[in-house]
């Protein structure tokens, strides 16, 4: 099931940009330090190193470019629907686990590519324009490697 956010979802100002990129990043980040944990498949467990790195990695450029345009940004946090699925996770082992995380990454990262595409065409800083325009590839990509993989 991928769900896609609908475009009033999808903020094109700073601030709603900023709040959702942090939380989309912190969900990737944790439920793939929890992949690192719980999964016992390598297939799995090398996605979620890939996830944590690259999250990190655009975590600190998006919070470079906020201070670059005079932004501060807040303390990334779960939203609701995110700390349902790492609930859920929490909460399987095994197999099970292992599907359940590739499936909430191939919705999470649906979700992030309408938000990094749509800042990247109307967002009202530039330099958040950018780093989003330098996220969709990295995403895309994720995308196509959380199709690749196999629960089993």
């Amino acid at each position: 099931m991928t769900a896609e956010p609908a475009p009033a979802q999808t903020p094109t100002d700073s601030s709603g940009y900023l709040t959702m990129a942090s939380a989309s990043d912190l969900f990737e980040i944790q439920s793939s330090e929890l992949a690192l944990e719980k999964s016992q498949n390598a297939g799995v467990r090398e996605f979620a190193q890939m996830m944590i790195d690259h999250h990190r990695k655009t975590t600190q450029d998006v919070t470079a470019a906020a201070r670059a345009a005079s932004l501060t940004p807040s303390t990334p946090t779960l939203n609701s629907m995110q700390r349902d699925m790492m609930t859920q996770l929490e909460a399987t082992s095994g197999a099970d686990f292992d599907r359940m995380y590739i499936e909430q990454q191939r919705q999470a990262h649906q979700m992030a590519l309408a938000l990094h595409s749509t800042y990247a065409e109307q967002g009202d800083t530039p330099q958040l324009q950018a780093v989003a325009r330098t996220a969709v590839p990295i995403i895309q990509q994720h995308i196509t490697e959380a199709q690749g993989l196999n629960p089993a």
